[in-house]
């Protein structure tokens, strides 16, 4: 079964894996939900209004790899 799976697209993966671990959590939370649902609406209205600029992903994750270094260079 895991060779068939691993055989499908990658956006078909991300899919089964996100409904197998939605399955794994029987208790969703509808409050959880409605939460994400406001946070989401924000971000859209100030990405919207220009208040934040987006950034692209790639250079997101350098920057929090960059955090992450200079945090642990200071332990």
């Amino acid at each position: 079964m895991l060779s068939a799976v691993l055989a499908l697209p990658r956006a078909e993966r991300a899919k089964l894996a996100q409904d197998l671990l939605r399955s794994l959590d029987e208790s969703q939370d509808a409050d959880l939900d409605a939460a994400w649902a406001v946070e989401i609406a924000r971000r859209a209205r100030e990405i919207s209004s220009g208040t934040v600029e987006p950034v692209d992903l790639e250079v997101a994750r350098e920057r929090i790899a960059n955090r992450l270094k200079a945090r642990r260079a200071q332990r």
